[in-house]
């Protein structure tokens, strides 16, 4: 290919963003077949997209074959810039409707897991509300640890985060929406589950818990009572897991745990004592102000939840 027909440095064509955001998929999904997927074409255009960005390029950015789908360490660099230039530009976008004073662009919501289980969060209502107030806006969700929501919303990756209340940042302003009751679990096998004895935090703590492995409610409860944490998880699921192992002892969301118990896998230990709150709220930045679209779905949640309040 002659060095007129790359893409030249600093000259970023829509053929050239378009190609990008192919790419930045594969690697998102680990290979084309997974992207094929995501993106809504066939694996031939995917590849064939792939193709032209490494020629207008002039670089190879991917290792495919029956070894698996890689990429090279020149991959890896464009992969970086091309995350960064993509977030830019729909960054411009969203600024564009912000000056021309409509509600469109992207929006990124980062929600803890299992909310969509409690039935005291009105998120969904939230979100129904808000596509009728703004449809042309582009709603993308994510799922993390309360550490990754609130990192993501500081440093602009997410314009809303909604987490368990644990400790407040002064850079964040909160919301307060929604609660849930935590109870203890113990699963079959283990001397807890068959047993009918009232269980208090003082023989709790001869046993070996499960919690999670962030900073969160669980963590500070299992410090405040000086718990023994025998294993850990990076999420609910896992702690779930642990406990129906009947190794382990752990608490769960109630809203979460109840299939579970009417299986018979999972079973509360001394509700009325052995379990603690945790308040939700929505949070994002002081500096810079949100936009329009981000403060809309703000009042879209505080609004919800105010008609359902908190029990």
């Amino acid at each position: 290919m002659k060095p007129r027909d790359r893409a030249l440095l600093g000259q970023v064509a829509d053929v050239d963003l378009r190609l990008l955001r192919v790419f930045k998929a594969v690697a998102d999904c680990g290979s084309m077949a997974a992207a094929e997927l995501e993106l809504n074409i066939a694996i031939s255009t995917i590849s064939r997209h792939v193709k032209d960005l490494e020629q207008r390029l002039g670089l190879v950015l991917c290792r495919r074959g029956r070894a698996g789908f890689a990429l090279t360490p020149e991959g890896e660099q464009v992969y970086v810039a091309a995350k960064g230039l993509l977030a830019a530009t729909d960054a411009f976008r969203t600024s564009l409707h912000e000056l021309t004073q409509r509600m469109g662009g992207d929006l990124h919501l980062a929600l803890f897991e299992k909310c969509a289980s409690n039935p005291r969060a009105q998120v969904a209502l939230a979100l129904q509300r808000y596509r009728a107030l703004a449809p042309e806006v582009r709603l993308h969700l994510h799922v993390g640890t309360i550490t990754m929501i609130e990192r993501g919303v500081m440093d602009g990756r997410y314009h809303l985060g909604v987490i368990p209340e644990h400790r407040r940042s002064e850079s964040l302003r909160y919301d307060e929406l929604f609660d849930e009751t935590m109870l203890l679990y113990a699963g079959p096998g283990h001397p807890w589950f068959e047993s009918r004895s009232a269980r208090g935090w003082r023989a709790l703590a001869a046993l070996d818990l499960a919690g999670l492995d962030y900073h969160s409610p669980n963590l500070e409860l299992t410090h405040a009572n000086q718990l023994r944490r025998a294993a850990t998880a990076s999420d609910q699921e896992g702690v779930a897991m642990l406990v129906m192992s009947g190794a382990f002892v752990g608490f769960l969301p109630d809203h979460y745990a109840a299939p579970f118990v009417r299986e018979g896998r999972l079973k509360a230990v001394s509700p009325g004592v052995l379990h603690y709150r945790c308040r939700f709220l929505c949070i994002h930045r002081y500096e810079p102000p949100p936009t329009r679209a981000a403060e809309a779905f703000r009042q879209c949640l505080v609004d919800a939840h105010r008609a359902e309040p908190a029990r």
